[in-house]
């Protein structure tokens, strides 16, 4: 069998001018996700990522910490995040003023919940579009992912929980009819988390989620 690896990316800068550059913390977790996966004797075949900032500084943290030479890296702009930004801000009740972290949530939620019906216009991918996307890209990956093989991506919290809720609910072909366990998925990702996924002759199938035993104190994080 191969071996499918989705990290979730290390910690973003909540609140600067530009949200898509890890934070110190980000960082850390980049490197302590390395170093805990050579421990457990992971060698990856392929490193894939998506196109975004962050993507990218954690697959260089990650590598830093496991000190991985001649890894193949391939770029998938199909595993990049949703447009966070704009799903909220297309909400039409937004408080006034700036939000904490735990108020941000609360927003979040509800524009993503607004966002997942389908029936509002004005977004820049829809979610149905957003979900085949990243199924596109889950299925490229699981199939570089061949027999002893080991595929790491590294992506989002929303990708990752989308591939989840589309293996635990493989005859749900409508994206939105995913949207119940994708809410779940995605509101407890953590930080640098690995979600793992075996790939066999019956096809992928979603073996562990959101691993962080590498993570504790401040340096376990959500967002």
């Amino acid at each position: 069998m191969g071996l499918l690896l989705l990290v979730r990316h290390g910690q973003a800068s909540f609140g600067a001018e530009d949200y898509d550059v890890l934070s110190e913390t980000g960082w850390a977790q980049g490197r302590l996700l390395g170093a805990w996966l050579v421990e457990r004797g992971v060698t990856p075949s392929v490193l894939v990522r998506g196109d975004m900032r962050r993507h990218r500084e954690t697959a260089e943290a990650m590598v830093e910490g496991a000190g991985w030479t001649g890894l193949a890296s391939h770029v998938d702009p199909g595993w990049d995040e949703f447009d966070h930004l704009a799903v909220v801000g297309s909400y039409p009740d937004l408080p006034e003023g700036d939000l904490d972290r735990r108020g941000f949530q609360q927003v979040f939620e509800r524009a993503t919940g607004r966002w997942m019906t389908g029936e509002h216009d004005g977004y820049p991918e829809t979610y149905a579009g957003f979900v085949t996307r990243v199924r596109g890209s889950l299925t490229a990956a699981a199939s570089a992912a061949g027999p002893g093989q080991t595929v790491v991506v590294v992506s989002s919290g929303g990708s990752i929980a989308a591939s989840c809720a589309s293996l635990v609910d493989p005859d749900v072909h409508d994206p939105v009819g995913t949207s119940r366990l994708w809410g779940r998925f995605n509101s407890v990702l953590v930080n640098s988390s690995v979600t793992r996924v075996v790939v066999g002759s019956t096809g992928a199938r979603l073996l562990t989620f959101n691993e962080h035993p590498h993570l504790e104190g401040d340096h376990l994080t959500y967002r």
